[in-house]
């Protein structure tokens, strides 16, 4: 077996080393790459967004979502920081978060929540995310796992196992470890999401009924399926989930 080298000594410590305890997720995190950098990213992201997509001027859907979006956030302690809405021209029901505070919602999630708690609901998970700093987290896994497939390669060389991680390493981590993770991180998003909402003074139970539509909508689509391959859970562990835990809290 060759010798690993000082560098990749250096590397393997420097992944290893990053991990630090989140309070509010109850457990410790890899946190490698630092969160200034990715707000930049965000930012950048933002701008090209704007820049590039077709967004609705429509005053009542943007007030709305600005509205239910503010309470929830303060909710989450994430007031400090300037936050940016906007609702997009896309009729799919979706929404995302980028580092530094940014949620965008397209008109198709608006069109399919049925009030205003079930719209906390997704900007609630959203800004779990942010709580949670999910963001870093999956970019120092995404960096740990090239740098110890690195690692492993150089140890094994020119032999079958080395061949095998050349060929299939990347897959192996990520079927392994980052998707698997990123579901993980989903569920915690949704567990902190539905807390951010009864703090706000929404209805948590909510939360259920808007993935319980989704799961008709996506059943009506012919998907739904299972979830090996996602980086989300399947409707039907996410609702199964969600119910444990309102139960726990008596909500």
């Amino acid at each position: 077996m060759r010798r690993l080298t000082l560098p990749l000594y250096l590397a393997a410590a420097t992944a290893l080393g990053g991990c630090a305890y989140n309070a509010d997720l109850g457990r410790d995190q890899l946190l490698i790459v630092n969160d200034d950098n990715l707000a930049r990213d965000g930012e950048k992201a933002w701008a090209d967004t704007l820049r590039t997509a077709y967004i609705s001027k429509e005053p009542r859907k943007n007030d709305r979502v600005r509205a239910v979006g503010q309470r929830v956030i303060n909710a989450a302690g994430l007031s400090d920081r300037p936050w940016d809405y906007a609702v997009f021209l896309d009729e799919a029901p979706n929404a995302f978060v980028l580092p530094g505070g940014h949620v965008g919602v397209t008109v198709g999630l608006l069109a399919m929540v049925q009030n205003d708690d079930q719209l906390a609901a997704v900007i609630g998970h959203e800004a779990g995310h942010v709580v949670a700093r999910h963001a870093a987290e999956r970019a120092s896994q995404q960096t740990t796992a090239k740098v110890l497939l690195g690692i492993a390669g150089a140890a094994t060389g020119g032999t079958e196992f080395g061949k095998l991680l050349k060929d299939h390493g990347d897959d192996a981590a990520k079927y392994g470890v980052l998707l698997p993770f990123s579901r993980k991180q989903e569920l915690e998003a949704d567990r902190m999401g539905v807390d951010f909402m009864q703090r706000a003074g929404y209805r948590p139970r909510e939360a259920v009924k808007l993935w319980q539509n989704m799961q008709a909508m996506d059943q009506a689509k012919g998907q739904g399926g299972g979830d090996l391959g996602s980086t989300h859970p399947s409707d039907t562990v996410r609702i199964q989930a969600l119910e444990r835990y309102l139960a726990s809290k008596g909500w």
